[in-house]
């Protein structure tokens, strides 16, 4: 199966960096997608929340949207006067559904207090312009972050384990706590990439427990993480038809958000029970 190339997200302000940005990503074999201002981010805020991840304003909006795209890899300009990029790299660092996402930022070499601040909030490298213009590709290549597809694909060609399926038979029964419970101890018993489908689909029941619970926070962040797991998995992978579950988690993300946290209790689960995204049984 060919996947689609690797995707580079640029924060950038500058239309000379922006386009060297460009053209290195290219020759790089990387899709790019540049934002320029704040307000170009891409989703409504949501809802307001008491504490814990930014869940409010464009912090919100920067989670969810990044969450949805995996970049292999994320570029900023920390000279930019129309990115709070400061607030952003640190939202992303604290958010386990967009921590693992590796950051590159690039400035004045000799605003050294610039630099220490963006990796206080945890950039993670630093670079100034000049050696940014001068090594650009060999920064893209060393600093992305690009799923092994052949180990992926293997690992999503083996069999369900056992603890896995009992998992998904209570996922099916609506029991999310039990659930998420066996689909962990599934999770653990295993090396590879063909485990993070346990953890995915573990961290969707609990998605589904904080919908009982009224819990907004909780239920958004789940789904939020899950997708990093999910992301790169095969399209049948274990037998789970992978496309579908991430559009039916999807499809319940969007209704909790529509809900808020007043009624995020009022969600419906049910679309995301197994027998909607298992593949049919070989005969």
């Amino acid at each position: 199966m060919q996947q689609a190339a690797p995707l580079l997200v640029a924060f950038v302000s500058d239309l000379f960096f922006s386009t060297r940005i460009e053209n290195a990503a290219h020759i790089a074999g990387f899709r790019m997608h540049l934002l320029e201002r704040a307000d170009a981010l891409p989703g409504a805020p949501s809802p307001a929340a008491a504490s814990g991840e930014a869940l409010s304003g464009s912090s919100a909006s920067l989670l969810d949207w990044l969450s949805q795209l995996q970049p292999a890899l994320l570029i900023f300009d920390i000279d930019s006067s129309t990115l709070p990029w400061e607030l952003w790299i640190a939202a992303l660092k604290s958010a386990s559904a967009t921590r693992r996402l590796p950051i590159l930022c690039y400035g004045s070499h000799v605003d050294t207090g610039r630099s220490a601040r963006a990796r206080d909030v945890g950039a993670d490298a630093v670079v100034g312009k000049g050696r940014f213009t001068q090594a650009l590709p060999q920064l893209i290549q060393k600093y992305a972050r690009t799923p092994d597809w052949q180990a992926i694909a293997a690992g999503c060609a083996e069999a369900m384990s056992a603890i896995a399926q009992s998992g998904l038979q209570l996922f099916e029964a609506g029991n999310y706590f039990a659930a998420h419970e066996e689909l962990e101890h599934a999770w653990k018993a295993e090396a590879g990439p063909g485990r993070e489908l346990y953890r995915g689909l573990l961290q969707i029941a609990v998605a589904c427990l904080q919908i009982e619970r009224g819990n907004y926070n909780g239920a958004v962040k789940m789904f939020w993480r899950a997708r990093q797991w999910l992301a790169p998995l095969s399209p049948a992978c274990r037998g789970v038809n992978t496309p579908a579950l991430r559009a039916a988690a999807a499809a319940v993300l969007e209704q909790v958000q529509q809900l808020g946290s007043a009624r995020v209790a009022e969600a419906n689960c049910s679309s995301l029970r197994p027998s909607a995204w298992l593949l049919p049984a070989s005969p």
